[in-house]
């Protein structure tokens, strides 16, 4: 189905209305949301898959995502839900994560699922440990044993004595570059 020109007609009509809405969404999801949209029309009439077309309206379908997103959205500002902390931007567990990806580009010859995931895993983990363990208002959470936050960023800043530079866009791309990839668009 998305190999069809009228597939792709229908995912960019809509993001032309998205557009018109104020709402950026990645063209994956709107992709994702049209094939079953079409998919659903087709069986519960029992029509052919190309038939459901005449279905499809690309302002209805905008309306319904735009709805949804700003739903989301009010739901969770109230609750601080989906606004992960960001760490001070000298904080050195994050400079850790950013200097390991060219090592990480290196070590897998490139495989870029592989180093999202590297990255993902330790910012998950910083994230936890700074949420456990850097907040006051958790304390009682974390139980006896405990993790002390601060002295891991001691060793971390102890191991890594130049945490400033992993800041710079410009020495990350170049570290990026001497492992020997280079990220462009296509």
């Amino acid at each position: 189905m998305r190999n069809t020109k009228a597939f792709k007609e229908a995912v960019a009509q809509t993001l032309a209305e998205l557009a018109r809405r104020g709402v950026t969404l990645a063209p994956a999801t709107v992709e994702d949301t049209i094939e079953k949209q079409i998919t659903t029309v087709s069986e519960r009439l029992g029509i052919q898959v190309r038939s459901s077309w005449r279905y499809f309206d690309a302002s209805v379908t905008a309306d319904r995502l735009a709805h949804s997103v700003a739903s989301y959205e009010e739901s969770s500002s109230g609750k601080g839900v989906g606004q992960g902390p960001m760490p001070p931007l000298d904080n050195p567990e994050l400079a850790l994560v950013l200097a390991g990806v060219p090592d990480s580009l290196a070590q897998t010859g490139g495989d870029l699922y592989a180093v999202v995931i590297n990255v993902a895993v330790n910012a998950w983990m910083a994230g936890h440990i700074q949420g456990e363990d850097g907040c006051t208002g958790c304390d009682g959470s974390r139980g006896p044993a405990g993790h002390d936050w601060e002295a891991r960023m001691r060793a971390i800043t102890e191991l890594q004595p130049s945490i400033t530079k992993w800041f710079d866009r410009d020495v990350w791309t170049r570290a990026v570059n001497d492992a020997g990839y280079a990220v462009t668009r296509r």
